[in-house]
């Protein structure tokens, strides 16, 4: 007779919940169609699949190039990178001028095109290591 009793109640209790549950107002949980309209951030990278940063944006402090002394100013640059690794575009902007840089196959393979301070200059590159720069 107490188990009845026992499996009367927990179903009387199972009914309450499923009634609760069916009659309570739900808002149907739905993403914000909301469009901000700007994305702030220090940096941003694009990684394929495994993992590996195949596009960024950064910016870098200004700084001093050790070896040569050449101080570099603050500067963002966008990279495209290919999968192995190679930066193969470059797209750079500072207080100092902007600069496209294109790399072929090989890093010896180069396209520059820069205009700063001291003017503006196309600088190619082949294989070989011949090179052209054309400045006005």
């Amino acid at each position: 007779m107490k188990s009845q009793r026992f499996l009367f109640a927990l179903t009387a209790l199972n009914l309450l919940l499923l009634l609760s549950i069916l009659f309570s107002p739900t808002v149907p949980a739905l993403a914000s169609t909301g469009i901000l309209p700007v994305l702030r951030g220090r940096a941003l990278e694009i990684v394929d699949d495994q993992g590996r940063v195949r596009a960024s944006i950064k910016l870098h402090p200004a700084e001093t190039f050790k070896p040569t002394g050449r101080k570099y100013p603050e500067t963002v640059m966008l990279r495209l990178i290919d999968p192995l690794g190679r930066p193969e575009v470059k797209i750079g902007a500072s207080v100092d001028g902007g600069g496209l840089s294109l790399v072929g196959d090989s890093d010896a393979i180069q396209l520059r095109l820069l205009a700063d301070s001291s003017g503006s200059s196309l600088l190619l590159k082949d294989e070989s290591g011949k090179e052209r720069s054309i400045s006005p």
